[in-house]
Formats: structure tokens, C-alpha cells, sequence
């Protein structure tokens, strides 16, 4: 028998997915209770490589799902399909019951699906208070015509800014609202990009990696915001090559491998699959994915890649 989930969670609504989870089966696709983004025999090749080729998957509503697998399994590929920052050769996909398929990122994202990327998206030369005020939505001012007319939009502004100052004291930016985002370490960096996606009052949010590169002071901090964000009432899908946290903070884990569905299931489960198993190592062995080393040297490669690449951008 799989080992049932526990959570500290207070949500109602958080409790309830989770318990409904128990009932669901531990096989790549099915069908959850109360899906938020549903897709459908979702396929991308680059120079014949199939990058992404999903049949069908389901991300449950109220809960945290990860998303792991080898490098080059199609995580960050997918994650760009379905929020319009690459188009598929074949599928569709629905979130909250509405196709998504061909919307441009801008309309996905109004919809209440948003991201964060591997490499920050930061706008350097701006303050972290002016990037948090970009992601608000629907704003007045961003008119030609309104944005001559500040009686318009200034009792909008205000209460932008407020929103977007009370999200910088929860992530414990507040007091680098002046300073430049280009200033930022990279593990605050990744906390003003979860911050001001925030900012858009999201249904769904996807974090791309949201460990990668950050220091260690940091990362207790985002796995707290992460569950935080589930506790709230925000779902949360989250790619990740950090075991640990995956075991740590959620709620259901979904492999691919060759861009492929390959397993889905408790964390605990998952690790024990040995199809997960044979995606990390490539053939059968006898071992539990649960061991952190076994990922330990996948983590630490992207953890310095990441690292040389904020530092060439920071030099540029």
C-alpha cells in the first residue's frame, strides 16, 4: 500500500485534494479529481528529437506537483508549451476548463497561469519595486490615451504599489525596493520573479527550477514561500532535480524521460519505481531514488551551471 500523504495544511480546500489524491492511481496519465491544466497527445521535436510527446496528463487543483526527469526530458519544453512561449507540432491543452491551445503567452498568463524560468527574467535596470509593479494586471495607465490622464490611474497605482510592497515584506525584499534588480543575488532574484508573479493573482503558478543556483541560506526560505503559495489557495507545478525537496514539499510527482509520461504517484512511490529509476540511470538496478547521491552530481552540475551563467549575465 502507498504511503498515505500527511499534510499540516489548514486550507480546506488544500486537505480535501490532497485526501482525494489517496484514491487515485499511480499510473502515468490518470485521471484526478479535479484537474486545473488537462493536455492532450502534446507533441514538440526539434531536428526529429522528440522533445515533448504526452499523451495525456492531468495537474490536480489545490496541491503541489512536481515535475522531474532526467536532462533533456521535455520538463522546460513542456512548461513553455503550455504557457505560450512555444508552440507544439500536434495537441491541446485546457486550464481551468479553457483551451489554451495557441493563446500567446501575454492572454495565458490573464488567465491566471503563470511562470518563473530557469534564468531569472529580472528587468535589470529597473528597481524591484518597478518590476513588481509590471506584474500587476489590468492596469489603466498602460493606455496610450489613460496614461496621460493620471486622475485615471493613480488610485490604481496606489494600490498597485501597496500590493506589491506587502508581497516584498512576505518574501523579505522590502528593503531592496529601491535598488536596481540587476543588483539582486540570484537566489533573491528568484525570490522577486516569485514575488512579482504573485502580483497577477494566479490560479496556477510553474516554477522552473526554483532551487537552481540558489544559496543554501536561501533555499529553507523558498520552500517555505512554495508551500505557502499552496496553503493560500494558489496550485503550484514546479520543476526540480533536488530530491530532497521534492520529497520535502510535495504533494504528487509526475516523471518524464525522452519526453515522455513515464510514472506519477506519492513521492515516495515515485522514488521506488523502477521505471523512474531506469530514467535517471539508464538500465535496471537495485537501487532507491530516495538516496539524495544518487542525484546528488545532477544537482551540483546544474547548480554550477546556473551559477556561470548568472555570473556572464551579471558581467555583461
Amino acid at each position: 500500500m502507498a504511503e498515505p500523504i500527511v499534510t499540516d495544511a489548514v486550507n480546506p480546500d488544500v486537505v480535501a485534494a490532497r485526501d482525494a489524491l489517496r484514491g487515485v492511481a499511480h499510473t502515468p496519465g490518470v485521471a484526478k479529481p479535479t484537474p486545473l491544466l488537462v493536455a492532450d497527445g502534446v507533441r514538440r521535436t526539434f531536428g526529429g528529437v522528440n522533445a515533448v510527446d504526452v499523451e495525456h496528463l492531468e495537474v490536480q487543483s489545490n496541491v503541489i506537483t512536481a515535475l522531474i526527469g532526467p536532462n533533456g526530458a521535455g520538463k522546460t519544453t513542456f512548461f513553455n508549451l503550455m504557457t505560450g512561449f512555444d508552440r507544439p507540432d500536434a495537441g491541446s491543452w485546457t486550464f481551468d476548463g479553457k483551451s489554451l491551445a495557441g493563446v500567446p503567452a501575454s492572454r495565458v498568463s490573464k488567465s491566471g497561469m503563470v511562470r518563473t524560468f530557469q534564468l531569472t527574467k529580472a528587468l535589470s535596470r529597473m528597481t524591484v519595486l518597478e518590476n513588481m509593479r509590471l506584474g500587476a494586471r489590468d492596469q489603466v495607465g498602460e493606455g496610450m490615451g489613460a496614461a496621460l490622464l493620471r486622475p485615471l490611474w493613480r488610485k490604481q497605482e496606489k494600490e498597485v504599489t501597496e500590493k506589491a510592497r506587502d508581497l516584498l515584506a512576505r518574501f523579505k525584499l522590502d528593503t531592496k525596493e529601491s535598488d536596481f534588480a540587476g543588483s539582486l543575488s540570484g537566489g533573491q532574484r528568484k525570490l522577486l520573479e516569485m514575488a512579482r508573479a504573485l502580483m497577477s493573482d494566479p490560479t496556477l503558478v510553474m516554477l522552473d527550477e526554483p532551487m537552481a543556483g540558489v544559496n543554501p541560506a536561501l533555499t529553507q526560505s523558498l520552500l517555505g514561500h512554495i508551500t505557502a503559495l499552496r496553503d493560500s489557495g494558489t496550485s503550484v507545478l514546479f520543476v526540480e532535480h533536488d530530491m530532497h525537496m521534492v520529497r520535502h514539499i510535495s504533494d504528487w510527482v509526475v516523471v518524464m524521460a525522452e519526453g515522455k509520461v513515464v510514472a506519477e504517484g506519492p513521492p515516495k512511490e515515485v522514488m521506488d519505481d523502477q521505471a523512474v529509476i531506469d530514467a535517471y540511470l539508464g538500465s535496471h538496478h537495485d537501487t532507491d531514488l530516495g538516496d539524495d547521491s544518487l542525484l546528488e552530481e545532477e544537482s551540483v552540475i546544474s547548480a554550477e551551471a546556473m551559477a556561470e551563467l548568472e555570473a556572464e549575465e551579471e558581467a555583461k
